[in-house]
């Protein structure tokens, strides 16, 4: 069943977007899933409907209905997964380089979403208006590493509470062009859409979501630098927008990198290596690590004959 929330926006609220607004308002409601309920008129501010580009005022009265769930088209699909932990609520699966996350056009089979079908059947949270994704964050295709996978709505909740409260732990190891000035340090860039290139992500101020990547140097090449990452937000191509921001653009990136990339890779050389969080029925800290996969292990190995 559908369900509506009522809210007055308070002053903190007061002229932001009202795509943002909504989505501040829940722990699982990202803001493009946001756009998608105003864009569907289940969101009205007093009463009436409004673009995602409304600015509110305080004191609005903003009313949003969440329809119940579509059940989803995609088909399970028997895929082997590399799971590294799971019990009733959620699983965590290392997601090999190349395995695009969430069907797409142009990915519509293939996918983790239809491996965890297969795996889960029928036990995958509806959050965000679909029946069973279970996803809670994503990687991109072209990065190898851990993702935390909800099994019910109530861990994705949390699971999505935490990330919001960043005290949800994701670290990442990559191998970056060139060779950073200082062994460890923070990049705090806000990032948004690109204003020209749609389909990229750049640190701007328009439009854009606080962002902050922590790094540390783990090892230097002739023309290169191994490091550890800790994410303390998770915007889009968060890691690989920041680290091209400073100069230092991750190896093998074909978007946010050199024109001429390095094709050995396939794809950037980016491993999301490790992931903390408190699980959501008992409480307790759970931590996953995922050793370097081959691909990531061969270049450090060339690297080092360099």
């Amino acid at each position: 069943m559908s369900k509506t929330f009522l809210f007055t926006a308070d002053e903190n609220r007061a002229e932001h977007r009202l795509d943002v607004v909504v989505a501040s308002y829940f722990s699982d409601v990202t803001r493009s899933r946001a756009q998608q309920l105003i864009a569907a008129g289940d969101v009205s501010v007093n009463g009436k409907a409004q673009t995602k580009n409304y600015k509110v005022k305080a004191g609005d009265r903003i009313s949003v209905n969440t329809p119940e769930p579509k059940p989803v088209e995609t088909e399970p699909e028997d895929i082997p997964l590399d799971i590294r932990y799971e019990d009733e609520d959620l699983l965590v699966v290392n997601k090999p380089k190349g395995m695009v996350v969430h069907p797409a056009a142009g990915h519509e089979s293939g996918t983790l979403v239809n491996a965890l079908l297969y795996h889960c059947g029928k036990s995958l949270s509806g959050i965000n208006g679909e029946l069973r994704p279970g996803i809670v964050h994503r990687i991109d295709k072209d990065t190898s590493g851990l993702l935390v996978v909800a099994k019910n709505d109530f861990a994705h909740n949390s699971l999505a509470r935490q990330i919001k409260n960043h005290s949800f732990t994701r670290e990442y190891e990559a191998v970056v062009y060139g060779n950073l000035k200082n062994d460890e340090g923070t990049i705090d860039a806000p990032i948004g859409r690109h204003p020209t290139q749609r389909k990229k992500q750049a640190v701007t101020d328009m439009h854009s979501r606080h962002a902050v990547t922590h790094y540390e140097v783990i090892a230097r090449f002739e023309g290169f630098t191994h490091v550890r990452l800790h994410l303390e937000t998770g915007r889009t191509h968060q890691i690989r927008v920041h680290m091209a921001h400073i100069g230092h653009p991750v190896a093998g990136d074909a978007v946010y990198g050199p024109k001429k990339v390095i094709t050995a890779l396939g794809g950037q050389c980016l491993h999301a290596r490790l992931l903390g969080f408190d699980h959501p029925r008992s409480g307790r800290y759970v931590e996953v690590e995922s050793e370097l996969p081959e691909y990531f292990e061969m270049f450090l190995k060339k690297l080092k004959k360099v």
